[in-house]
């Protein structure tokens, strides 16, 4: 019933998540740097599923943006 509930309400975040996690275990070479690439893939798969569980549409304003590059 409980993960029902979360991937009903949470299924792009948990999908963000499960694929920044898959690359990461592709990526991962223990160091430094290279934890902070996975911390970067992570929190931009969990950005991206927050935008798709919240129905906010693009990520990019495309359509704001080509406006903006046209009135220049």
């Amino acid at each position: 019933m409980f993960w029902k509930e979360m991937w009903s309400s949470y299924r792009g975040r948990l999908l963000g998540v499960a694929a920044a996690v898959f690359l990461i275990i592709i990526y991962l070479i223990s160091g430094f740097w290279n934890m902070l690439f996975c911390a970067l893939v992570l929190y931009i798969g969990y950005t991206v599923g927050k935008y798709k569980d919240l129905d906010q549409g693009s990520l990019i304003p495309w359509k704001e943006l080509r406006d903006w590059l046209g009135n220049r």
